[in-house]
């Protein structure tokens, strides 16, 4: 199993990233937002948190410009799986790659804390490691974390079942308190809380754990 991350100037939580496929097994590549292409064979491309170019103008408005957002939008329109977790949600949705805006945080301040995250649906490769309306414990890091979309995009994400996650008690403002949601195809999730930092016990808690297990799980060869 093969997965990329990339890599922006800002990028700060992309060696977690790493390190969480690795632990699940998978051959990690870092690759850099002026590469024009991904390394062959990549079955799962990670868009990670962190500020990509400082967040300038809108958070992940610039990275979503840059060479290899093109080849990780070509990725997704073939099919292939991806991930944006926080800042890399941000520049899924600037892509057109998944539908919404992720706004300024309802009370105007950075958040960082350990939030309930609900299980809104076990049937995708992200989710399949959880059971539908569990409650598992992972950590936001946000300042723009509050999800937006337009009543119609709304009722297709609940009507389609992609919403994947929602907060247990909103901490930003999010529209009917999501907190991650897939593509029409399930192959990409975009999600604002931080799997990765809770797939490690010296972390703090092992909830995100089971995350990558399940894409381990799905995309290894039969």
């Amino acid at each position: 199993m093969k997965a990329a991350v990339v890599v922006f100037p800002g990028s700060n939580c992309d060696r977690d990233l790493a390190v969480a496929f690795e632990r699940a097994g998978f051959d990690v590549s870092m690759v850099w937002h002026k590469d024009n292409a991904l390394p062959e064979g990549v079955d799962i491309v990670g868009v990670p948190g962190g500020f990509s170019y400082g967040d300038y103008l809108r958070c992940g408005a610039i990275a979503a410009q840059s060479p290899i957002c093109k080849a990780v939008a070509a990725h997704a329109d073939r099919g292939g799986y991806a991930m944006g977790i926080c800042n890399g949600f941000q520049v899924l949705t600037e892509t057109g790659v998944l539908p919404g805006a992720l706004l300024r945080n309802a009370g105007l301040k950075y958040i960082c804390k350990t939030v309930g995250l609900k299980v809104e649906t076990a049937d995708s490769a992200f989710t399949e490691g959880y059971t539908a309306d569990e409650v598992i414990d992972i950590p936001i890091a946000h300042h723009d974390g509050n999800y937006f979309a337009d009543d119609e995009t709304l009722a297709q994400l609940r009507d389609q079942n992609r919403i994947a996650f929602t907060y247990a008690e909103n901490p930003n403002g999010s529209r009917d308190d999501i907190a991650g949601i897939l593509s029409e195809n399930r192959r990409v999730l975009g999600m604002m809380p931080h799997p990765e930092r809770a797939a490690d016990e010296a972390h703090g808690g092992t909830d995100g754990a089971a995350f990558f297990r399940a894409l381990a799980g799905v995309l290894t060869p039969a």
